[in-house]
């Protein structure tokens, strides 16, 4: 039960640092947004009419971080002790890493490929899933490797 506890918790925090990060990103590149040749691109759900996006969006913006975060501190409860690292610190890195090269990477290549945005917005996209993997990973490592190790798993 302490497991899921930490699972969850772990995934809630990350939701939150998530969010965080995803709102200064999106400052950094609100012009690519409001720009009229890329509206139809936006989702119904972040822009269902020109302009900013509706409280809702938030809401669901929020609450897929936190299950995307969920599957990140799951996914570093099997494979945690396996990740290279002294410390929680650099054994999060490491993971956040990993999964940024297998995860995001493939992801954005296939969305420069598939679908019209600037290349910039993919980089900048890139760069920020980097930031929020490398933080998520040092957080989830220190969350749930304390528990592992308390358990003598890790």
């Amino acid at each position: 039960m302490q497991k899921l506890a930490r699972i969850l918790g772990a995934g809630v925090v990350f939701g939150i640092i998530a969010l965080i990060i995803h709102t200064l990103f999106a400052f950094v590149s609100m012009d690519f947004y409001g720009d009229p040749a890329y509206l139809p691109v936006w989702s119904k759900l972040m822009m269902p009419t020109a302009g900013p996006p509706p409280a809702s969006f938030l809401y669901y913006s929020l609450s897929f971080n936190i299950i995307s975060g969920i599957l990140f501190a799951l996914v570093y409860t099997v494979i945690g002790s396996c990740v290279p690292g002294e410390r929680f610190v650099s054994r999060g890195l490491m993971y956040g890493f990993l999964i940024f090269l297998v995860g995001a990477i493939p992801g954005y290549f296939a969305l420069y490929l598939l679908i019209n945005l600037p290349t910039i917005l993919i980089a900048l996209w890139a760069v920020e899933s980097l930031l929020l993997y490398l933080i998520g990973g040092i957080v989830v490592a220190k969350l749930i490797s304390t528990y592992l190790f308390l358990r003598g798993l890790c």
